[in-house]
């Protein structure tokens, strides 16, 4: 007596399984509304506070505000992405992947989803905040080849930290654990230009500013945005963006792989 064996599972085809992913992950977003709050109103509230309080003693011109805006930009995306390393920590510890793994979709779906939702969210977001550093005084001299220059760089970084943060939230082993390692991450643009000029910070941080990723970045958004001299500080902040997507998104893999079962 012979027996059939049962036909393979087909995968769900081209971009399908994606895009269930990034729906789920965006609707998971509109429910928490307090995270997509919480992403706007800090970076606002932080721009607000340097702005008024502590930009007549930086720079008693009144003109701090033109400095600090792309340094806020960073640091919304930054408090934006976050949210992915807890929301993929939570997918992770919840038992949901594995009822994934029962379905016929590629296993590198859901950390798509996440990815993409969280650009969606944090563009908005971006949005937003640079909405509100024009009401406050901010004037920015780019033209329209300037601006769209600028939003692929941030772009780019969202995207960038994105991935870093989604895998983050695989290798975290809860999503409180997440949420603190991405606590500690949100501290490095405290550490470049974003706030201050690198000349004015003691020599030895000057190295380090210098030579972090955020620095060149912030300075590529400001130069494009106010029309400074930008030299090679594109080059630098599309590398280390680059760089950064790359690693992270083999070691996301490589994670996913791991703690979902699949090779």
């Amino acid at each position: 007596m012979t027996t059939t064996a049962p036909a393979p599972r087909p995968h769900l085809r081209g971009i399908t399984a994606e895009s269930v992913f990034v729906r789920r992950s965006l609707t998971q977003s509109l429910r928490d509304g307090e995270s997509l709050s919480l992403a706007i109103l800090l970076p606002v509230m932080l721009m607000l506070l340097f702005t008024f309080v502590f930009g007549g003693a930086i720079e008693p011109g009144g003109d701090y505000v033109d400095y600090v805006v792309p340094g806020i930009i960073l640091l919304c995306a930054g408090f934006g992405a976050a949210t992915t390393a807890t929301y993929v920590a939570r997918d992770m510890s919840s038992g949901i992947i594995d009822r994934f793994r029962t379905m016929p979709l590629r296993s590198g779906a859901v950390l798509t989803g996440h990815v993409v939702a969280s650009l969606a969210r944090n563009l908005v977001a971006t949005a937003v905040v640079i909405a509100v550093g024009l009401l406050v005084g901010f004037r920015p001299s780019a033209g329209l080849v300037g601006w769209i220059a600028a939003a692929a760089v941030i772009a780019l970084y969202i995207l960038a930290i994105t991935y870093l943060f989604a895998s983050i939230g695989l290798a975290a082993g809860s999503p409180e654990a997440a949420s603190g390692y991405g606590f500690i991450i949100l501290f490095i643009p405290y550490l470049s230009s974003a706030f201050v000029p690198v000349e004015t910070m003691p020599e030895w941080l000057q190295w380090v500013a210098d030579n972090q990723p955020i620095t060149p970045i912030i300075e590529t958004i400001r130069g494009l945005l106010m029309g400074a001299p930008l030299g090679t500080e594109p080059l630098w902040a599309i590398g280390w963006c680059l760089l950064i997507l790359a690693v992270s998104a083999v070691w996301g893999a490589w994670l996913f792989g791991r703690k979902s079962g699949r090779r």
